[in-house]
């Protein structure tokens, strides 16, 4: 694990040297999280200073969370398009209209995907990439409809199960079926709570922005 460490610390730090290097000439527009977090140590005087260990490790962060849970989600949205042929020829249809003028898939037409974005949603509805989110544990004393959980409490939340609930998904909740999104304004931005393959709240997954990208252009 010591050896494994140092060779990551080692890719770390190469990035940042490289960025480093190159921050005279770098333009907003095309600045990346590591611009970003260089930027801000370079500001000081923040209430947070951030030092390069910090940022070393906020990069560490989002390789280890953002690779194998985006994997898992492109795996799980391509398995259930092959088990539903409908989904796929629709989802093939539309990308071949958005992208066929332009010679080559890149991120500039994603949001034009409208189709792909719900099977991306219903994915991770049926197969949320953390089943049971990331344990949790109250630092009080509190009371939830009658049951008191005492302070200290490891707390799981079942995502998997609150996404196959059928009183929140009345329409045949284990059926993948994408077109059920239109209809309802649920998302999956933390404030429904029967959606929550991010989690929610102020503790929601940071790198939900970077992960659904992960996503989307690979499939």
């Amino acid at each position: 694990m010591e050896k494994l460490h140092k060779q990551l610390d080692r890719i770390v730090g190469s990035i940042l040297d490289e960025h480093q290097k190159r921050s005279t000439r770098r333009c907003e527009e095309n600045e990346d999280l590591v611009d970003v977090l260089l930027k801000y140590q370079e500001q000081g005087d923040h209430e947070f200073p951030l030092s390069m260990d910090d940022i070393k490790a906020v990069i560490g962060d989002m390789y280890a969370g953002g690779t194998d849970t985006s994997a898992t989600t492109v795996d799980w949205a391509m398995a259930e398009m092959i088990k539903n042929p409908r989904v796929m020829e629709k989802a093939q249809a539309e990308v071949r209209q958005v992208f066929d003028a332009r010679e080559r898939v890149d991120e500039t037409g994603i949001p034009e995907l409208k189709y792909l974005k719900l099977v991306i949603k219903e994915t991770l509805r049926l197969h949320p990439p953390a089943p049971l989110l990331v344990p949790r544990e109250n630092s009080e004393k509190g009371k939830i409809n009658g049951y008191v959980i005492p302070a200290k409490t490891r707390v799981i939340v079942n995502a998997w199960a609150i996404g196959r609930d059928s009183k929140y998904w009345p329409h045949e909740p284990e059926m993948f079926y994408p077109e059920r999104f239109p209809e309802n304004p649920i998302d999956y931005k933390g404030t429904n709570f029967e959606y929550i393959p991010f989690g929610a709240g102020r503790r929601i997954c940071p790198g939900m922005t970077f992960g659904l990208a992960n996503v989307e252009l690979p499939l």
